[in-house]
């Protein structure tokens, strides 16, 4: 199949070169054709050279085993360019001590390129880091394929759980929204019901203000009436006191002239 440079987007995972996905794939002669031959084109009856093959064999079939995983942990890309399909796999290749430091610095780049957040939320970061770890999970699962599926159950489980808080995050996103625009209707009617508290107030200020003066008219009228009842009670009384002392000295004098005789 035809390889091409083919524009994917920048990834920190290792991919081969992308192929052509054609729809009937070229015919492959028959493998028995060449089992046991050798170069001259008769057969070998050695054991070492049945060893050997064996051993080639089982080694193509670990490399095949291998490819297998890291396509089921890394499924392989796809992407249609003037009406023809390419597909991008993940490389199988092992990985060396430099390719884990230049991977650490394109890490850096990245994030440095990207304007990745150094804390906080950050889907920028979050998604190198996990570009990452992918690549990490590739490099490991070609020297172990038991060590690398353990660590796709820890990036699904990572995943899983970041999903997780993420729902539980727009939920509470969606709940406060709904609280405040409660407490904005509520604060809605709470300012009509100080208005009109307001205007109540008012009202009964205007009433307490009448009633006062309606009392102070009552306490008024009530001095004046008691003033005047003291004035006719004194009056009263000073005009019996006077009928006494005219009615007392009338009888004295009457008195007087029986006691001559």
């Amino acid at each position: 199949m035809a390889e091409k440079v083919v524009s994917y987007p920048t990834t920190l995972v290792k991919y081969d070169n992308p192929v052509l996905v054609t729809r009937h794939p070229e015919k492959k002669p028959p493998s028995e054709a060449w089992e046991g031959k050798s170069a001259s084109g008769i057969l070998s009856p050695t054991q070492p050279a049945g060893r050997a093959k064996s051993a080639v064999a089982q080694s193509a079939q670990s490399v095949k085993e291998t490819e297998e995983i890291l396509n089921a942990i890394l499924p392989p890309r796809e992407c249609e360019e003037n009406g023809q399909l390419w597909r991008q796999q993940v490389s199988s290749t092992p990985a060396t001590r430099l390719d884990v430091i230049n991977l650490q610095e394109q890490l850096d780049m990245l994030l440095q390129q990207r304007q990745a957040r150094e804390s906080g939320i950050c889907p920028v970061r979050r998604e190198l880091y996990s570009q990452c770890f992918d690549e990490l999970i590739r490099q490991v699962t070609i020297n172990c394929a038991e060590r690398g599926l353990l660590l796709l159950r820890v990036r699904d489980d990572i995943n899983m759980t970041i999903a997780a808080y993420q729902t539980l995050y727009e939920s509470s996103i969606a709940f406060g929204m709904r609280k405040a625009l409660m407490a904005e209707q509520s604060k809605g009617d709470l300012e009509e019901l100080v208005q009109t508290l307001k205007s109540e107030k008012k009202e009964l200020e205007k009433q307490v203000i009448e009633l006062r003066q309606k009392a102070e008219q009552v306490e008024r009228r009530s001095k004046e009436m008691q003033q005047a009842e003291e004035k006719k009670h004194t009056e009263e009384v000073e005009f019996l006191r006077k009928t006494n002392q005219q009615l007392k000295a009338q009888l004295e004098s009457a008195i007087a002239p029986k006691r001559k005789r």
